[in-house]
């Protein structure tokens, strides 16, 4: 995971901001309508929204914008509804994939999803296959111009279960629950929070030492997620940084 996360941010680095702004604003506003929908309207009642709700806002979404897609969310305006379908496969090299999407039309994207992994070299699994293998926590992550033990002591004591060194900053996972919370711990401490989500991470990763597999990989994740309907794809690989260089370059 911890490869798949260093992906991620290099692709952000790297290129197409307005085109990737533009698709990251589409699927958050969509995840904060669902999140509306299922809990209610109210951000300080719905952990789920009020978790989106910041993620928007950190994004740079309008205010005005994800306000009515609250309203869509609660019926107070009319809107498609979106439905949450969770795919597994396997990726090239035996990886784990959990494809998690909100769609208004459950045929198109299983379609979508099924031809792509096809032609990525990855294949679909029978439910229950992958997702063993994953568990959902809240993730944050923190500059390291804190101490290791400045961290833990906060976040220890408001939801935090551990601190991971991921080479250029700390992530602390906790509860997917406890996000908001710890978040808000941690900025009151003055520890600035660089992004904050609700993962599946798996503890089983799969190490990607070979170039070409991690090429193939990649390159099926980056296919994956530039389909609307897919709001997050995760993998249970892991690249060393050498060949997620290489890969990058």
């Amino acid at each position: 995971m911890s490869g798949h996360s260093k992906w991620a941010t290099i692709k952000h680095q790297k290129g197409a901001k307005d085109k990737a702004r533009g698709k990251q604003f589409a699927k958050l506003i969509r995840q904060v309508e669902v999140a509306a929908r299922e809990g209610g309207g109210d951000v300080d009642g719905n952990p789920t929204l009020r978790t989106m709700f910041a993620k928007a806002r950190a994004a740079s979404v309008p205010m005005d914008t994800i306000e009515r897609a609250i309203k869509r969310g609660t019926g107070e305006l009319e809107g498609v509804r979106y439905e949450q379908v969770t795919y597994e496969g396997y990726g090239p090299a035996g990886v784990a994939m959990l494809v998690e999407t909100l769609t208004d039309n459950r045929n198109r994207t299983g379609g979508d999803v099924r031809s792509t992994f096809s032609k990525g070299g990855g294949s679909i699994a029978e439910p229950g296959a992958v997702s063993w293998q994953f568990e959902r926590k809240g993730v944050l992550t923190v500059s390291k111009k804190v101490t290791e033990d400045d961290l833990v002591l906060i976040a220890l004591e408001n939801g935090g279960d551990d601190v991971i060194d991921q080479g250029e900053n700390w992530e602390v996972r906790c509860a997917p629950h406890d996000i908001e919370s710890l978040r808000k711990a941690l900025e009151d401490a003055g520890i600035a929070v660089d992004s904050f989500e609700s993962m599946m991470i798996s503890s089983n990763l799969v190490p990607l030492t070979d170039e070409s597999d991690a090429r193939k990989v990649l390159k099926l994740i980056d296919t994956l997620e530039d389909f609307d309907d897919i709001q997050n794809v995760w993998a249970n690989f892991d690249i060393s940084d050498a060949v997620l260089e290489a890969v990058a370059e």
